[in-house]
């Protein structure tokens, strides 16, 4: 399953060239076959004679049937809503699914995180393959004639991207007019024009006869042409931050440097959430940033609804944490496995914790680090984690110790009913889950600070300004936890 007409082609080719010395039946199927050949590879498909279907949005088409599917592949699955994808789940309960992309959507990622689904990354790129130099720049027509003439004259090609159909032609004719006399031929590709024009267009950039190529979306996913080297983003404030990823991505295929330009019109702001995006976009252009780019999406955007349609936004009413939980605890169910209430006390020491990047320098793996620490339950889980620590990255550092001692705080904590412990100028504030102040005053007997029981449920207890390093707090609650 892939999003575009033209990948579709193109996947196609490479399939059938690759599976040329096996008895494979592959076949493709878009908006470019006839009537006639579709209802052909239809039939063929329902009677299991197509062993590898390709195709575009029209395999989700209702007259479509597998006799045996087996493997689901979504390439670029970004461009893919859960419905789609629900579909064709729904052909087949059993079926493998495999979903292919540079930057998952929120969902899809967070999912993963959780541990929902089985996530695995390319983090090598391919030889002699170099970064692309990316850069946010004011609509400038000097800057663009000199880009395009730099291309050209290394035998380049370049892309210029403008999402407007209605206006491409305009904005064609105002490249020609920035790049007179410099000979260079200007083509237009976008989705509205007919099967022979968009193959003419295509082909005709594909093998070099065109310089520059002005196109929509169309060209976003998957297409291969190592001579393209530079692409200009028109109005890059209204792409999200996956797609302008995946648009940079159409240049810098092949060993030679490339260029990305995206271009903000000078008649109107960009709202701060496009800034975010756009700074985002600049930052991360190393190559492998793909991943980095969807964490941050994930944060700008949030992660969307597990259970539902919704592929990104955030949590409003019940909170991550409670949200994870609660679903954790229903799949438990669901699998039939033993459901324990283990409560976990938040702790707020005014200390700042973090796993430095010397120690874990993966954005991936530490993130990993972090779900695991952050949901650990026991002391044995985290004895465990420590060790798997100890054994992939060495020795502990102290900012890490600090987390795992947290971690067994929080454990303690929780055993003795406290809700939370909190740091407040000169006080610990001990919130507990239920009325339970009164009776657990012995607790801090063997501590030299003023105890004061403020309600059923929360006692503040006032200590010298030394108490409050963060060494010295820590044997502190240990000592308060261990009566």
């Amino acid at each position: 399953l892939v999003p575009t007409t033209v990948l579709c082609v193109q996947h196609g080719r490479t399939f059938t060239e690759r599976f040329a010395d096996f008895p494979m039946c592959i076949e493709v199927l878009n908006r470019f076959k006839t009537a006639k050949e579709a209802a052909d590879i239809l039939e063929r498909t329902r009677e299991g004679l197509v062993d590898i279907l390709i195709g575009t949005h029209r395999l989700l088409s209702k007259d479509v049937a597998f006799k045996n599917l087996g493997l689901l592949i979504i390439d670029e699955e970004q461009r893919f809503g859960v419905e789609h994808k629900e579909r064709l789940k729904r052909m087949r309960v059993d079926v493998d699914i495999l979903t292919m992309t540079a930057t998952p959507i929120p969902r899809t990622l967070h999912m993963a995180m959780l541990g929902l689904r089985d996530i695995s990354s390319l983090g090598t790129p391919p030889l002699d393959r170099r970064s692309i130099v990316t850069s946010v720049r004011a609509y400038n027509k000097e800057l663009i004639r000199k880009s395009i003439l730099q291309e050209l004259n290394r035998q380049g090609q370049v892309f210029f991207l403008h999402n407007r159909v209605r206006t491409i032609d305009k904005k064609a004719y105002e490249i020609e007019q920035i790049l007179e006399g410099a000979g260079a031929k200007i083509t237009i590709a976008h989705g509205q024009m007919t099967k022979r024009e968009l193959e003419k267009a295509m082909v005709s950039f594909v093998t070099g006869d065109t310089d520059v190529l002005v196109c929509t979306t169309i060209i976003e996913s998957g297409l291969d042409i190592p001579n393209a080297n530079t692409i200009f983003i028109d109005n890059a404030d209204r792409f999200g931050l996956a797609e302008l990823h995946q648009l940079r991505g159409r240049v810098g295929r092949y060993k030679h440097r490339a260029y990305a330009y995206m271009l903000l019109p000078g008649n109107r702001s960009v709202t701060p959430i496009a800034a975010k995006r756009l700074k985002a976009i600049e930052e991360y252009s190393h190559l492998g940033a793909g991943f980095r780019i969807a964490l941050r999406d994930l944060e700008i955007r949030g992660a969307g609804n597990i259970l539902g349609p919704e592929q990104s936004g955030h949590i409003q009413l019940v909170g991550y944490q409670m949200y994870c939980e609660l679903l954790a605890e229903v799949v438990r169910k669901l699998k039939g496995e033993r459901t324990e209430t283990v409560t976990l006390a938040n702790i707020d020491l005014g200390v700042t914790t973090f796993i430095p990047k010397n120690y874990i320098p993966s954005d991936r793996q530490r993130m990993e680090a972090y779900r695991k620490l952050a949901t650990a339950k026991t002391d044995d889980d985290l004895r465990q984690i420590q060790g798997e620590l100890m054994d992939v990255y060495g020795p502990i550092p102290d900012e890490v110790r600090m987390i795992l001692e947290i971690g067994q705080l929080r454990i303690k904590a929780g055993r003795r009913g406290i809700k939370s412990v909190v740091a407040s100028q000169q006080n610990l504030i001990f919130t507990f889950a239920e009325s339970k102040a009164v009776e657990s005053r012995d607790m801090f007997a063997e501590v030299k600070g003023k105890v004061t029981v403020v309600d059923e449920k929360t006692i503040y207890l006032l200590l010298m300004q030394h108490y409050f390093e963060p060494k010295t707090m820590m044997m502190l609650l240990r000592k308060i936890f261990a009566g």
